[in-house]
């Protein structure tokens, strides 16, 4: 009787391509594979924990940001064609889009945004871990970047 080695030499492809991982490095930033479950930290909660930053990348994700009204943030995540960035989203009413004056790269996320009222804003975007090309091997992970602004009055 013959014995089978598929079923082991497919265990030991599986854990290979597991183990060399499409999102074991990424092009800027750390990956970040599953969303953050915390709840959005309140004005007054957060002014201490705050850093003011004028320019956001995608190093700066899961961090909280300060601004105050009339000041400006700019976000600017470097993607590729084969791993784009999907475009910003807010989630509240304390920034305004503005122009970002910048001309972008096809993969990119490009916005800027100026503080219109006290509040707190949640902006999110999303890109794939792997490149995606038809009819290639891919893995379906995305990674997430996620920040939250602070707006408060001079």
């Amino acid at each position: 009787m013959r014995r089978s080695i598929l079923g082991p030499s497919l265990a030991v492809a599986t854990l290979a391509l597991a183990l060399t991982g499409c999102g074991s490095k990424s092009d800027t930033g750390s990956a970040t594979v599953s969303p953050s479950s915390s709840p959005s930290p309140t004005p007054s909660s957060s002014r201490a924990a705050c850093a003011a930053k004028e320019t956001l990348a995608a190093t700066d994700t899961n961090g909280t940001f300060c601004l105050t009204t009339g000041s400006t943030v700019r976000i600017l995540l470097d993607g590729t064609t084969a791993r784009p960035w999907a475009p910003v989203k807010t989630v509240g009413s304390s920034l305004k889009a503005t122009n970002s004056g910048i001309l972008i790269r096809p993969g990119d996320a490009s916005n800027a945004y100026q503080a219109v009222s006290a509040g707190t804003v949640k902006l999110t975007s999303s890109r794939p871990l792997c490149a995606t090309a038809p009819h290639k091997i891919s893995c379906k992970g995305i990674q997430e970047w996620s920040v939250t602004v602070v707006v408060s009055k001079p």
